[in-house]
């Protein structure tokens, strides 16, 4: 018997804003949406696979997302950091962290913050992306 992960869920403020920063900045379509009485929600995943995203605005939530203490990032993997970075700072999202090689991995990193105060780890791979974790960059090299 074998698992994936397959899908994860976050609330979100306005399912719109969102959806346009996750695909219009991130990159990820969106693949379905649905409307249920008590929410608005959207599912996204990247033409390469990876794990499914999906965004649910609660229609009787006014205010900011509680961010708590259970999560702590997201994980975006890219083949341009730099320029994913610059995307997400041109759109609005907060600076945490400039790119960064870090030799010991070896990838180049950077954070942001995106409207609702998600932090998101922007990630490329130096040396071939891991055995297990779908390539953005698959695409751009056919």
């Amino acid at each position: 018997m074998g698992q994936i992960l397959g899908q994860f869920c976050i609330n979100v403020s306005d399912l719109e804003r969102s959806i346009g920063f996750w695909e219009g900045v991130c990159g990820l379509p969106v693949r379905s949406r649905t409307e249920i009485p008590t929410a608005l929600e959207a599912v996204l995943q990247a033409d390469e696979g990876g794990s499914r995203l999906q965004l649910a605005q609660q229609l009787t939530q006014t205010g900011p997302i509680d961010m708590g203490t259970a999560m702590w990032k997201l994980y975006l993997n890219t083949d341009d950091c730099h320029a994913l970075y610059a995307k997400c700072i041109a759109a609005g999202c907060e600076s945490v962290m400039e790119p960064e090689r870090l030799d010991r991995w070896p990838v180049t990193v950077a954070f942001v913050k995106d409207f609702d105060g998600y932090l998101i780890e922007l990630i490329e791979y130096h040396e071939g992306t891991p055995a297990g974790v779908p390539d953005p960059g698959s695409t751009n090299r056919k």
